[in-house]
């Protein structure tokens, strides 16, 4: 089997998300507030900030149920995708003809369709594990913000439970940014040039996903 379409559009789609992750950092250093979510870190920080001053139980527990809530609905959806995956598997032989029949480029194979299986689960692994941590962190929070805020304890200093909130909202965009990493993945399964057009198609959908949205001039 020829398997040099395949690898090459898979190496060129890796190459697209690593450049454009490393483009991101690269705009980052030029302006900290070029994506939403630095944007975000500062908000968080400075939404924890306001509720441990005015001690306002009621709006933390609310808000972090909502975020927490959130990343369950995820995690609980890259559960059942993984299960879909692995039924797949088991069922390479007969769906592998039907869905390469737009394949032009790629290989037929069944030990490569096991591999694009696979990577598509480890994806999925991947989304589930952060949000698992995300739903952690953020339970953790819950305790955190309302505990008192006594100088010896560091832990409940108002920087410390927003890094710790950070840190959830970190996992919770990273396990996003796996669930995206799906939509090439899957269009591999119909061929490598199909993955190779999604790739692109995601790449500028995240260009305007992850960039500040801009104010509107004032009128003069």
């Amino acid at each position: 089997m020829n398997f040099t379409s395949d690898i090459v559009g898979f190496g060129a789609s890796l190459a697209l998300l690593i450049s454009y992750q490393g483009y991101l950092r690269y705009r980052l250093k030029q302006n900290p507030g070029y994506t939403v979510q630095h944007v975000n870190n500062l908000v968080r920080s400075a939404w924890v900030e306001e509720i441990m001053r005015r001690r306002d139980g009621i709006l933390a527990v609310q808000t972090l149920r909502n975020s927490m809530m959130a990343a369950v609905f995820l995690a609980s959806t890259a559960v059942l995708l993984i299960i879909g995956v692995l039924t797949l598997s088991e069922q390479g032989d007969k769906l592998r003809t039907t869905w390469q029949a737009l394949d032009v480029f790629g290989a037929a194979s069944s030990r490569l369709w096991l591999t694009k299986m696979l990577l598509l689960l480890v994806d999925l692994l991947f989304a589930f594990f952060s949000f698992a941590m995300a739903i952690r962190l953020f339970h953790h929070v819950g305790y955190m913000i309302n505990a008192p805020q006594d100088g010896n304890l560091v832990a409940a200093s108002p920087a410390h439970v927003g890094a710790h909130l950070n840190r959830a909202g970190r996992f919770y965009s990273i396990g996003m940014r796996a669930y995206y990493y799906t939509v090439p993945l899957l269009l591999w399964l119909f061929g490598p040039h199909f993955m190779l057009a999604g790739t692109v198609a995601l790449v500028v959908s995240l260009h305007f996903l992850d960039r500040t949205p801009r104010l509107p001039a004032s009128d003069s």
